[in-house]
């Protein structure tokens, strides 16, 4: 940081105080490249679900975080990658829209992974945006020796020079160790419109209640079936309703909700022997939602067939895409 202007004057000044700015960041990148572990980081709870799995999200989470300079409103897009099905078209139009409504846009790249084509795809898209300002963001620090985290940082630099473009930062970071996470909030703040605040004190996201529930159980849904299933996991919470006739100082919310697959052979894989794969999914995912909602939660979970969703039309807008 830069020492204030005239700070050793004797002469008493008047002092002045900055505007205050607002507005929205984007962080894209390959698929699985830290950028809702990013999000949740920056914004200190769970908005946006992370899982090891690459092309998770698959909305576009905003999450919102409050300075006493500046409200950052953080949309965490779905990785931008060659589409193979028409929801990966689709997503690929959010990332694109995305990237035409921000005032910032961070560019991911994981420390411990060479940049390749994928990469190299993406920084080309951004060289064409001319007026944004654009942050090149190393995550996942932690998993690298210095040496290589200097080859990356280099790397990123060769590569806007290459096509044109100057990035505004390059900052690495580590959301899971929390290691320069709150400087990278420090450079966005800057980069904003002067504007008082967009979302009220508290809020955290914009997304509805109903969609981060089925977030969660989808992201349990994920982490319980490893490699077994492909992109075919859909859920849709179809009712949300306080439980009649509970003491007040005794609430309970019954969720229903659906899990979509794509064909009858994936059932017996969501489901698990016995069906203690779903129950374990229903356990992982209750926690998190009483987290969130801050009430205690009855979860009904049911598996469905949604045949072959990721390319029907039909069935996509069903399920909310």
């Amino acid at each position: 940081m830069s020492a204030r202007p005239n700070q050793e004057s004797a002469a008493p000044q008047a002092e002045t105080t900055s505007p205050h700015r607002a507005g929205f960041a984007c962080f894209v990148g390959r698929p699985n490249a830290g950028k809702s572990t990013l999000t949740n980081a920056l914004v200190g709870q769970k908005v946006a679900i992370t899982s090891n799995r690459p092309q998770t999200t698959r909305h576009t989470v905003r999450g919102i975080v409050h300075r006493d300079d500046a409200q950052l409103i953080l949309v965490d897009t779905p990785g931008l990658h060659k589409p193979r099905t028409l929801l990966g078209e689709r997503l690929n139009d959010v990332v694109r829209t995305t990237w035409a409504e921000v005032d910032v846009i961070g560019f991911c790249l994981p420390a411990d992974q060479k940049l390749g084509p994928g990469d190299k795809y993406i920084v080309k898209e951004l060289a064409g945006i001319r007026k944004t300002p654009k942050i090149a963001i190393i995550t996942k620090t932690d998993l690298v020796e210095s040496k290589a985290l200097a080859e990356q940082l280099l790397a990123v630099s060769a590569l806007a020079e290459e096509l044109g473009f100057e990035w505004a930062e390059i900052i690495p970071v580590s959301a899971v160790k929390d290691q320069q996470v709150g400087l990278l909030a420090d450079l966005i703040a800057p980069l904003l419109p002067e504007s008082p605040p967009l979302y009220p004190e508290g809020d955290l996201t914009d997304e509805p209640e109903m969609v981060m529930v089925a977030e969660l159980i989808r992201e349990a849904a994920l982490e319980g079936v490893r490699d077994e299933l492909p992109h075919s996991i859909a859920v849709v919470v179809e009712e949300m309703l306080p439980r009649e006739n509970r003491p007040a100082d005794k609430p309970l919310l019954d969720i229903h909700a659906n899990v979509y697959i794509e064909r009858p052979s994936q059932k017996g894989i969501i489901i698990g022997p016995k069906g203690q794969r779903l129950k374990d999914v229903g356990t992982k995912s209750r926690k998190h939602i009483e987290a969130l909602l801050g009430t205690p939660v009855f979860l009904d979970l049911h598996v469905k067939v949604a045949k072959d969703w990721q390319r029907d039309p039909k069935q996509l807008r069903k399920l909310g895409f």
